[in-house]
């Protein structure tokens, strides 16, 4: 395994804010690609793919007219927009079709940042869990985000115990560098889905009916990490807030871009430039 992130060197010239107004809503139907390995000077955003637990509301879910497997939730058009914005707000080049991967795939380590949503049905084997462990110690990043209360946290900590011995999750302050490399945070943001979000922005908590039971408190949004030897992030989980919708919903309409997408995306930028440079 390799992870190639010397290929994309460091981010620079990050413009100074995000804009304010979003474009005319465009339909993104550009089909998922496969991976192109000839072509690794293009960072590819690449999904994790998991297995999970239970039917109906569980393991998949409808909406939108579509049945979605908890894996796929804001895939690709989450990587489509967060790669378009990159492409606006750095000198990156990334290419515009998200992939999907499992933890086996041999080329995982071609990816230097993988994501993960919605773990809280998750299920895995042996091979899955020791196969992302092998991906993190050589240098490979996993976000894991849109995880809401106790129970889904403790369906991710499951495999991370497995993925990870020994090895626990701290959360992350706020003076770490992933917070301030590129935009400055005094708070880790909730970010809302969009069907939960509120115009005047008062409440950003989901509620717990629809989340997997018990919910706990789902009110304070944090960072947890999982940090190797020497200190380096492995792994996050943005828990208790929904970035990856922040960049899937952009399009929602101007408040909710401008209430919410911005900081996703301002997140977004700083983590990457995090993976990228450490």
């Amino acid at each position: 395994m390799r992870i190639n992130s010397v290929l994309f060197l460091v981010l620079s010239t990050m413009a100074a804010g995000i804009p304010a107004q979003v474009a005319a809503a465009e339909a993104d139907t550009a089909p998922v690609q496969a991976f192109d390995l000839t072509d690794l000077t293009r960072i590819t955003m690449a999904r994790a793919e998991y297995d999970s637990v239970g039917g109906m509301g569980e393991a998949y879910y409808a909406f939108e007219g579509r049945i979605w497997a908890r894996w796929e939730t804001d895939f690709p058009q989450a990587e489509h927009n967060f790669s378009k914005r990159l492409n606006e707000l750095t000198r990156l080049s990334p290419a515009p079709d998200p992939v999907r991967r499992r933890f086996t795939d041999p080329d995982l380590g071609d990816f230097p940042l993988l994501f993960m949503s919605d773990p809280g049905y998750m299920r895995f084997t042996a091979d899955e869990a020791a196969a992302l462990g092998a991906y993190l110690e050589n240098g490979g990043f996993l976000w894991v985000d849109d995880f809401w209360g106790d129970a889904e946290w403790a369906s991710f900590e499951r495999f991370m115990r497995e993925a990870l011995p020994g090895n626990h999750w701290r959360e992350v302050p706020l003076d770490h560098p992933i917070f301030n490399l590129v935009f400055e945070f005094k708070q880790m943001p909730q970010i809302p889905a969009r069907s939960f979000a509120r115009r005047g922005g008062y409440e950003t908590a989901e509620p717990a009916w629809f989340h997997r039971y018990p919910a706990g408190s789902l009110e304070h949004a944090s960072m947890r990490g999982y940090f190797d030897a020497e200190g380096r992030l492995m792994a996050i989980g943005t828990h208790n807030t929904d970035v990856f919708d922040g960049w899937e919903r952009e399009a929602y309409g101007s408040w909710y871009f401008e209430r919410y997408s911005t900081q996703s995306y301002r997140l977004g930028v700083n983590v990457l430039t995090y993976v990228l440079t450490h």
